[in-house]
C-alpha cells in the first residue's frame, strides 16, 4: 500500500473526445497529448498518448463523511485537510474533485439563500470564517483539476426536528414546505416555489464561483421506506390535475426541475456543465422491455421518480453518472450488463457517460468475495475501455482513495493512469 507519509489527514478524513490535445503542463505535471482510439496501448516514447477521460473522486461532506473530518476544526485545519484532498487527487493522477457544497439545505459559501453547514462548525449558521467554496474553486484550478460543485436539492435535515435548524432557515420561515419522512425532513418537489427556491439557491454559487459543474447525486424524491407515506397529497389534489397518477405528477415535478435548471445554468455560463448521478438501475427489463438485465430492488423511475433515461435522450444534461456500485457478475445487478446498457443509452446523445464506482467497497469484509480482490476496480476500467461511450470514472469516496484499504486505488492508478490527461470537453 501506498505510504501517505508527506502529507497529513487529520484522523477520520481520510469515451472518447475528438481531436489533438497539446501537452501542457500545470501545476508541474505533463497533460498528456493527442486522443488514442479505445482499446489501442498507451504507447511511450517521449510521452504517453491517452485519450482524454474524466477521473474524479467524490468528496462528501454530509454528516462529515469525508471532510472536515470533525465539526469544529479551526479554518486552518479545515482548509489543509481540503487542500490534502486534492493534492490526493494529483497524486492519483485524477483532474477532477467533486465537491458536496450543499449536503442538507445549506451552503459551503456565503450563500445568501441558506445558512452556513452545521458540518463545518458544528452550529448551522455559523460562519467558518473563510470560504470553503471559493478556496476549492481557486485551489483545484491551480493544480489542474475540475472542481464540480454537488448538490442535494431536496434533503433539508437528517432528523425531523424543524426546531433544530437554524432560526432563519428556509424550512422554518417556509414550514409548508416540508415534509417528513423516514426520519428526515425533506422540501416538498410539488410546490412550485420550493423548485424555484432551490434552483435559485444552487444557482448562486454559479453565479459567485467559475465552478466546472453542477453535479447532483441521487436523491430526487426520497428511497422509499417500508411502511412510511411521503405525504403530498394536498399538493397532488393542488397541482395534479392531467396527470394519469401520482407518479405521473411526481416524475413530471422532477424533470421540471432538472429542464428549468439546465436552462438557467446555461443562461448564466454556458461553459458550465451539468450533471447527475444517479442509482444505477433505471428500470429493470421484467419491469420496462427498455430497462437493463437486472433484478435490483429499486428502480430510479418508479421509485425515485427521476426518468434518469429520459433526460438523457431529451439532452437536458451535459453528463450522467450512474452508481454503478456492483461487482462483475453480481447476479441482480451485474456491473458488466449496466455498462453495456449505460453505453446504449447515451449512444447517439451529446451526453457524456462516466461510471461512478465503489471504492469504498473494496476491502469491506461485509462485501462479497469480488471486493475483496485489488483487481475487481481495474477490471471495471479494462471492462469499460471496449465502449467508446464511456468517458471515464468517479471514485466513492474521498477518504477512501486517501486510505485504499487493500491497494484498490492502487491497482487502478498503476494499470490505467498512467499520466496525467485532461477530462472530455
Amino acid at each position: 500500500m501506498r505510504q501517505m507519509a508527506r502529507r497529513s489527514f487529520v484522523a477520520g478524513a481520510a469515451g472518447v473526445v475528438a481531436g489533438v490535445v497539446s501537452t501542457v503542463t500545470l501545476a508541474g505535471d505533463a497533460f498528456a497529448g493527442p486522443s488514442r482510439p479505445t482499446g489501442a496501448p498507451e504507447q511511450s516514447r517521449h510521452r504517453h498518448v491517452v485519450r482524454r477521460e474524466l477521473r474524479g473522486m467524490w468528496v462528501a461532506t454530509v454528516a462529515n463523511l469525508d471532510w472536515p473530518s470533525a465539526p469544529g476544526l479551526t479554518a486552518a485545519a479545515q482548509k489543509a485537510e481540503l487542500i490534502a484532498y486534492l493534492d490526493e487527487a494529483v497524486d492519483r493522477r485524477l483532474n477532477t474533485v467533486v465537491l458536496q457544497v450543499r449536503p442538507t439545505a445549506d451552503a459551503l459559501w456565503p450563500s445568501p439563500y441558506e445558512p452556513w453547514a452545521q458540518y463545518l462548525t458544528g452550529v448551522q449558521g455559523k460562519d467558518p470564517g473563510w470560504d470553503p467554496l471559493g478556496t476549492a474553486v481557486r485551489e483545484a484550478h491551480r493544480r489542474g483539476l475540475e472542481l464540480h460543485a454537488w448538490f442535494n436539492p431536496y434533503r433539508v435535515a437528517n432528523h425531523t426536528d424543524p426546531s433544530r435548524l437554524a432560526a432563519t432557515h428556509p424550512a422554518r420561515l417556509h414550514p409548508d414546505w416540508v415534509l417528513p419522512y423516514g426520519g428526515k425532513l425533506y422540501y416538498n418537489p410539488g410546490l412550485p416555489e420550493v423548485r424555484s427556491f432551490v434552483q435559485d439557491a444552487m444557482l448562486d454559487a454559479v453565479r459567485r464561483y467559475d465552478i466546472d459543474a453542477v453535479h447532483w447525486d441521487d436523491y430526487f424524491y426520497p428511497y422509499p421506506v417500508a411502511g412510511q407515506v411521503f405525504d403530498d397529497d394536498a399538493t397532488y389534489r393542488k397541482y395534479g390535475a392531467g396527470f394519469p397518477d401520482k407518479a405521473a405528477w411526481r416524475r413530471d415535478n422532477t424533470d421540471k426541475l432538472v429542464r428549468e435548471t439546465a436552462e438557467r445554468i446555461k443562461k448564466i455560463k454556458k461553459n458550465v456543465q451539468f450533471g447527475i448521478s444517479p442509482f444505477g438501475v433505471w428500470r429493470n427489463a421484467s419491469t420496462d422491455p427498455l430497462g437493463s438485465d437486472t433484478k435490483a430492488g429499486v428502480q430510479t423511475y418508479d421509485d425515485l421518480y427521476a426518468d434518469t433515461r429520459g433526460w438523457i435522450r431529451k439532452g437536458w444534461i451535459d453528463y450522467i453518472c450512474p452508481q454503478i456500485y456492483w461487482n462483475i457478475g453480481f447476479a441482480a445487478a451485474d456491473y458488466a450488463k449496466l455498462l453495456s446498457w449505460w453505453s446504449e443509452v447515451v449512444r447517439g446523445t451529446e451526453v457524456d457517460l462516466f461510471v461512478g464506482e465503489a471504492l469504498y467497497k473494496a476491502g469491506d469484509p461485509a462485501q462479497p468475495a469480488a471486493w475483496q480482490d485489488p483487481a475487481e476496480l481495474s477490471r471495471h476500467i479494462d471492462l469499460a475501455a471496449r465502449y467508446d461511450q464511456v468517458r471515464g470514472h468517479v471514485y466513492f469516496s474521498g477518504k477512501d482513495v486517501v486510505r485504499d484499504r487493500i491497494g484498490a486505488m492502487d491497482r487502478v492508478v498503476g494499470d490505467h493512469y498512467r499520466s496525467r490527461v485532461r477530462p472530455p470537453r
